[in-house]
Formats: structure tokens, sequence, C-alpha cells
């Protein structure tokens, strides 16, 4: 027998039981005449004592252990003289009687504790060590709990989880595809699903009614925090459904999951358009944790002799509450040289501040204070509160200034630990027009439907009517990070074959990459919609985090390689002939 217990088991009331333990040497104290360690498996930590006066022989044993040796001991439970009030077994420790090693472990590179100093490619290529860490494997099992509480809403609400295939035939919509070559079709390549879209529509063809599955998919493009080129969705889809359908089911699936995982109530999701988003927040997932709407002033501050102003496309700003005396010119000064990194891309920034002495403005020699004291009635501003605005073409001010809005949030500690904020977003843009490649992509997919309203006009309208299609398309955001997206499917073949032509394809490449939906169709698809939860970015945000690295058990780094396992590496020689793979020509042969 290994254990009678875990390590994290043992409490005053054991005082007296003889115990089997088994696990890791996580620390050692020598105090001369006693030894103690703490050995750690995954629920917890448990002191063992070696007492020079009881068994002088273990006790030197005791002493010539290391770090992350495997241990298996027996001993009696007593009680601790100096408690530990901050840990779970913190009143007891184990009086040893036999040691085993079960396992030496060489010293590790990093120490495995909360706070290692280890850094990330260290971690990461030791990524077994860094699993034993007690943060990692919380993260882990929450996301295990997470899956099984997602399997449980769904089942109840009858889906069907349904697994679908991993080789399937590359799209050139999206993102970049993972290729794999096929040694049986030398030439031909299948790819890696960067959804399972197009098979969830054929099972709502296929009579299934209700989908979902906990998948990997696969994107090859360049990586960051909340990215990785493997990544899990709750992929759905459901028939005979409407928006409000879909909405309502999936909004009780992420109240279901919050409440189960962290025990929050939320309560009715709000839902905002998406043209509402944009103009008063700069953004299609805003975060609604702070208020700070944008305010547009173009009425007021134009024509007034300010030259910026008044050849700027959009004049818009923020009121940042109570911050009028937190900022002196010093501060501004250091604030517009974050806008204006390159990141943004801000030429400058204006303030107005609201203080006991007055206006004061770094445009005030254009603007009287009753010109700014009208700016800040349209604010809502009072005495201490400060207005932050930028000017220039409305689209990329709005984004820039949606930066700023989050980083006055960030300062001014508005993002509250433990407060969520759910939102819909709803109704986005259909097509969006590329100037550079000179036709339309799709916002969301290319088999996304336009609101029932619009189905006429994009069959018959012309191109300016084709910028204007909304899509009947849904995405849930909490705090500021878009959860999950999805809508309403296109199920007859001549608007979905429309939408291709829209999206530039010709009829013959529609037939070669999507026949096998646009056949379906012909078959009797009904209506139908779905959603897709990114499942690694849902565990980050419930915890509070920023990374969905540390909420998969084996991650790849910003280069997208596996640094533990060395991958991506060159393949032999013999495995490239056999797939008729040419280096040296860098061609397929």
């Amino acid at each position: 027998m290994y254990r009678t217990h875990k390590c994290s088991e043992l409490r005053i009331e054991h005082v007296g039981q003889e115990v089997t333990l088994s696990g890791w040497l996580a620390t050692s104290r020598d105090l001369g005449g006693m030894t103690f360690i703490d050995l750690r498996d995954r629920y917890g930590i448990t002191q063992l004592l070696f007492n020079m006066d009881d068994d002088a022989d273990l006790c030197g044993r005791a002493r010539k252990l290391g770090r992350e040796f495997v241990l298996r001991i027996t001993g009696v439970v007593s009680e601790r003289s100096s408690k530990n009030p901050n840990r779970p077994t913190g009143d007891i420790e184990i009086q040893v009687k036999t040691l085993e090693v079960l396992n030496a472990a060489k010293t590790p590179p990093f120490t495995i504790e909360e706070n290692t100093d280890g850094g990330d490619d260290l971690r990461m290529k030791y990524r077994y060590l860094d699993l034993r860490r007690d943060k990692v494997q919380k993260n882990i099992i929450f996301r295990s709990n997470l899956a099984l509480e997602t399997r449980k809403y769904l089942t109840s609400q009858d889906f069907v989880e349904v697994e679908t295939p991993f080789l399937i035939k590359s799209t050139p919509e999206g993102a970049r595809d993972f290729v794999v070559p096929s040694r049986m079709n030398k030439g031909q390549f299948y790819a890696l699903p960067q959804s399972p879209q197009t098979f969830k529509q054929i099972l709502m063809v296929g009579g299934l009614d209700k989908y979902f599955q906990i998948v990997k998919c696969f994107r090859d493009e360049d990586l960051r925090a909340d990215r990785q080129p493997e990544f899990t969705q709750i992929d759905c889809e459901m028939s005979f459904v409407t928006q409000e359908d879909i909405l309502n089911t999936f909004e009780g699936l992420t109240k279901h999951l919050f409440k189960a995982t962290l025990g929050k109530e939320l309560g009715d999701f709000p839902r905002m358009f998406y043209d509402d988003a944009m103009k008063l927040y700069g953004s299609d997932k805003p975060d609604l944790r702070f208020d700070m709407q944008f305010v547009e002033l173009n009425d007021v501050a134009k024509g007034k002799g300010f030259g910026v102003f008044d050849s700027a496309e959009l004049v818009v700003g923020i009121c940042a509450k109570g911050q009028a005396t937190e900022y002196s010119n010093k501060d501004i000064k250091k604030l517009t040289e974050w806008m204006q990194r390159p990141q943004i891309g801000a030429k400058g920034l204006v303030y107005v501040k609201f203080t006991a002495d007055g206006v004061k403005s770094s445009v005030g020699k254009f603007y009287s204070d009753e010109d700014l004291q009208a700016w800040g009635k349209l604010y809502g501003a009072e005495e201490g509160d400060m207005l932050l605005v930028l000017s220039g073409e409305t689209e990329k001010t709005r984004k820039r200034l949606n930066e700023l809005r989050l980083e006055m949030g960030r300062r001014m500690g508005l993002m509250k630990e433990g407060d969520f904020k759910p939102l819909w977003v709803l109704d986005f843009p259909l097509l969006e027009w590329d100037e550079d490649s000179n036709r339309f992509h799709a916002m969301h997919h290319p088999f996304t439907s336009p609101k029932k309203n619009d189905v006429e006009r994009m069959l018959n309208g012309d191109h300016e009517t084709m910028k204007a299609l909304r899509a009947d398309a849904y995405d849930l955001v909490i705090n500021g990070v878009e959860i999950g997206g999805g809508s309403i499917r296109i199920h007859d073949r001549e608007l979905q074959s429309k939408n291709f032509d829209l999206l530039g394809f010709t009829k013959e490449e529609a037939e070669a990459q999507f026949g096998f939906l646009l056949g379906a169709f012909e078959y009797g698809a009904p209506p139908h919609g779905g959603i897709a939860f990114g499942f690694d970015r849902l565990c980050a945000v419930l915890n509070g985090q920023n990374s969905i690295r540390d909420f998969i058990a084996f991650p790849k780094n910003n280069q997208g390689r596996d640094m533990m396992i060395d991958a991506p590496s060159p393949i032999h020689g013999e495995q490239l002939e056999e797939l008729g793979i040419d280096l040296k020509k860098e061609e397929v042969v």
C-alpha cells in the first residue's frame, strides 16, 4: 500500500493513528536534532518529523534527501507544537517510523512553488515539473470541472455530443490552415479544422437537432497570450431555432458554469447592438465593469479655430471621474506619450480639468470657459473630473480611445477582481469590404445568415447595399473578452451561393470547396444556428487571468513551439519520400 491517506486529509482527530503517505519532497529543514520535511502530493502538504533521539539512522537518511525525491513513509500522527493556520494540515505532523525512497530526483531547474523563479520558456521546457505547482494543478483541475459542468448542462438540454473529423479539406476563408500531406494520395493534403463548422451544419441536415462537442481546433496564426495554435471550443448547433432561442440557451449555460464552478449568481445579460458598441466604446467587446462611455464633441468643438479639431472627422472623448487633481502636467505628458506609441498611434491628447479653481485645459486658448463647461455638461462632469479627448478619422479614433479607456480603467482600479459583467453584442455587419483585395470578406464566416429583413436585399441589391447588410450574428463578451460567437446559418442553397459570389468565389471554386454542403441543402436542410465558446479563454476569464497557457496542460510558446518535446522538428528523409515531398525543390513532387 502506497498510502492510507492523501497529504491534505489528516487533522487533529487523527492524532495517534498510524498512517502511510506518498509524495514528493517539497522542502526540508534541518534543525540539528530534528529534521522536518514537507511532503506534497496533488491534494496538499503534510509535515513530516524525523527526531534524532528516536532514530538517529532514520534522521540521518532524511537529511540526505533532495528536493522532489519521491517518498513513501509510515508514521504516527501527532499534534504540532507550532501550528500553521495557513495550511489545512497545519495542526498535525507525522512522526516518521519508516522511510522508503521510491525514486531519487535531480535538483529542479526552478523552485516548484506558487511564486516560482522559473521563466516561461524554462517552465515550459520542464512542463512536467511546472505541473507539480499547486497553482497550475488548480487551473488544470478547474478546466476539468468546467468541461464536466458543460456536459452536464448541455446533455440536460437534450444536446448530443458528436465527434467530427480532424482530417478535413482546406478552405481559403479565415486564418491559415495547418496542412497534413497524404501518403496514399501524393500531392494532396488534409487540413486540421479551424472549427467543425460545416460538419455541425451537416449534422443538422442529418436531423440530430442539438449537437455539441468540446473540440480541439487549429489555426496557423500569430500568437499572443490568449491565442494558441491548437485551442479548444465548446462547439454547438441547434435546429428550428431563432436567435432568441440560442441566446437564452447559452446564457443559461454561462450562468450554470459560473454557479457550479465559482458559486456566483449572474443576472440577466444586457444586450447591445454592434453599432452602439462601436460608437459608445470603440470596441465590439466592451468591458462593462466600469462606465466611461464615449461622448462625441463635433457639434461643440468644431468651428472655434482649433485646426486639429476643425479638420477631424470625429472629435470624441471620455470622462475620468475624480482624476483632475490626480494628474499633473507631467502625468498628462506621460499619458500622451503612452498614446503616441506605435501600437496605438495617436498624434496627441487633449485634456480638460474641472477644478475648484476653474476649468483648465490644454486647448484653453481656443475655447472659453463657457465652451469647456458646455463640453463637461455633455459628460455630466463634476468638480474634480477630467475629460480626455482625441480626434481624427472615425474608426481609428474610436479604436485609440478604446485603448485609452481601458488603460484609465486599469489605472483607476475600476476592473475589480471577482466582478463579472457579461454582455451580448448583436447584429454585426455581414460583410467587410477590403480595398487591398477589392472584394468582400465575411465578418464571421461564409455561412452566416443576413437578418431576415435583409435577405431580399442580399439577393438583389447593389454593391453599396451589400455594405449595409446586417448579420444574424451575436457574440458573448465578459469583462471585455470575447468568450463566444455564433450566428443563425444560411440553410438555402440559392442564398448560400449568392454569399459565395459576394466573397469572390467562382461557381467552380464554391462547388469544389463546399459542394457537399450546397448539395445537402437540397435535401431538406432545417433552419439552424449555433455558437462556439473559447473554452481555454473561458477558463482564464473565470479565474481573472489574461493568459490561457496555464489552463492548457502542454501549451506552445509565442513561436508556436512545444519547448518540452521540441516540436515542430524535421522529419526523416524516408518519411518525406513516402509523402512525395522534396524540400530541396521546395515544392510537392
